[in-house]
């Protein structure tokens, strides 16, 4: 391996670090907003219905580069405090891809057969036993897979943080450029590269979960699951 090589690699590893904490404190932060914001779409009340329903239209609506132009360079404009670059990051992944997800929560809880509600009523459970007891646990069997599909979005999205100098794989690459102009493959390719095992990871980690919560309702393993039993290949 070359010296230029070796460079190049390093230091857009060395961008790793932040990328997967960007994400990680993003999906934290996303599930937490998915939950808060699907559960409160299904409220008896009025004015939460509202609230939550601004929140994801208006984050689903607006662009996630200008929102997080807004929190970094708008917000401080105005308050007299800026975040620290990472952190900002997180906030904007978060309160976009919760958006995202609070539909998904709301679509799934909504799916949960209406004899199992029944059922629950017919126990005189209180609604947050049906919730919490009956409801969600077989409502979350139901959000993984477009879980899934979202946090990869989300990791991928951690690119963008790049216009904030956050320091992750994407900034460190473009600093590379100037100097390795003629390894633009190697740069972009050990950039691909990262992302690529990123989202192979979370989808080891949501297939396997995906499994256990299935497991624990008595239900069978998923189709794709099946079909990789018959030719030997496990997930």
């Amino acid at each position: 391996m070359s010296g230029s090589t070796g460079n190049i690699i390093s230091t857009i590893l060395s961008g790793l670090g932040a990328t997967v904490a960007a994400a990680a404190g993003g999906i934290a932060l996303t599930i937490v907003l998915s939950f808060l914001a699907g559960l409160a779409m299904l409220s008896r009340s009025r004015a939460v219905r509202f609230v939550s329903r601004v929140y994801v239209e208006g984050f689903r609506g607006t662009s996630e580069v200008v929102q997080l132009f807004w929190l970094y360079f708008v917000l401080p404009a105005l308050v007299g405090f800026k975040l620290v670059p990472l952190f900002a990051g997180i906030i904007v992944l978060g309160l976009n891809h919760g958006a995202y997800g609070a539909e998904v929560v709301r679509g799934a809880v909504q799916s949960v057969p209406p004899a199992q509600r029944e059922g629950a009523v017919a126990l005189s459970f209180s609604p947050a036993q049906r919730m919490v007891r009956v409801i969600l646990p077989q409502a979350v069997v139901e959000m993984l897979p477009p879980f899934n599909n979202l946090f990869i979005q989300l990791m991928k999205s951690t690119a963008l943080l790049y216009f904030i100098s956050a320091g992750e794989i994407t900034e460190k690459g473009e600093l590379l450029r100037p100097v390795y102009g003629s390894q633009l493959v190697l740069i972009y390719g050990v950039e691909l590269i990262c992302y690529l095992v990123i989202a192979v990871v979370i989808t080891v980690v949501m297939r396997l979960t995906e499994r256990v919560l299935a497991g624990r309702l008595g239900r069978e393993p998923p189709k794709r699951d099946k079909a990789f039993a018959k030719v030997g290949v496990t997930t």
